[in-house]
């Protein structure tokens, strides 16, 4: 077989993760992902489930307590978010990050606080233009003037001036109105064609796997189901537990039952 016709390895993936808070009980339970280069792939499931937990592990924000994260072939299991940002992984967090008191062009060039080379700053300044051109119509306008999509739009430049691999983005659409939530999903998709793989947590599952590659369920810390996003659409018990599908008229498995109640 010719090398040509191998398909690429997971550029990220996650083996057998349990983590938790403080003395708790583990949130994640012996959890496994994989995540192939220039894909999105979303997490969905109940609240409680652990989808956020995953983000902050991979991030090296909350240690595993078992298992490992192993980026690009190597094992980053308990790195610091710096050191994991330098590796290629960087983290879209929850909610509004900008600073609102300073331009788009100075929250763009605080993503590449660590970069010494000028000329890299430059050239990284560009792809993030090029990429999203409302940023640079809207270079010298101060953050917080800008719609709540734009400023997500502007986090995610620049979480990009430091050129990662992987972009971990949480609930990235959360409080935003259906048109700045369009703007991001938009977004995520440029992230995507130009070879970035996104592992995502978003409150609008039914959108977020409409536009992902791949979906996977997440139950009591654990992956539930997984597969191609667009079928995990089509599943008759996934749209009725997790993306608001009409109820049924039969009755419900206790398994279900438990479910609907997390």
């Amino acid at each position: 077989m010719s090398s040509s016709s191998v398909a690429p390895g997971p550029i990220l993936e996650i083996r057998d993760v349990q983590a938790g808070y403080g003395r708790a009980a583990p949130v994640l339970r012996g959890l496994s992902i994989s995540v192939p280069p220039a894909s999105v792939v979303c997490l969905v499931g109940p609240n409680g489930a652990g989808k956020s937990t995953v983000l902050r592990v991979v991030s090296g924000v909350l240690p595993a307590r078992a298992g490992t994260v192993v980026l690009k072939g190597e094992d980053i299991t308990g790195l610091s978010p710096q050191k994991l940002l330098a590796r290629g992984l960087s983290y879209v967090l929850q909610g509004h990050s900008v600073f609102k008191e300073m331009t788009v062009a100075e929250n763009i060039r605080m993503g590449a606080f660590t970069l010494r080379d000028k000329a890299v700053v430059a050239e990284r300044i560009t792809m993030v233009r090029d990429l999203f051109p409302l940023i640079g119509e809207r270079w010298t306008a101060l953050a917080g003037g800008l719609s709540g999509g734009q400023q997500k739009m502007v986090e995610v430049g620049r979480s990009l001036m430091l050129d990662p691999d992987v972009v971990l983005m949480d609930e990235p659409t959360m409080g935003l109105d259906p048109k700045s939530a369009a703007i991001v999903f938009e977004q995520i998709d440029v992230l995507r064609q130009h070879g970035r793989a996104v592992l995502l947590v978003e409150q609008n599952a039914r959108r977020a796997l409409e536009m992902a590659d791949l979906g996977c369920v997440l139950d009591l810390g654990r992956i539930a189901i997984e597969g191609p996003a667009r079928e995990l659409l089509g599943r008759p018990e996934l749209a009725q537990l997790y993306l608001g599908g009409a109820p049924r008229a039969v009755p419900v498995p206790e398994q279900e039952e438990r479910h609907a109640a997390i």
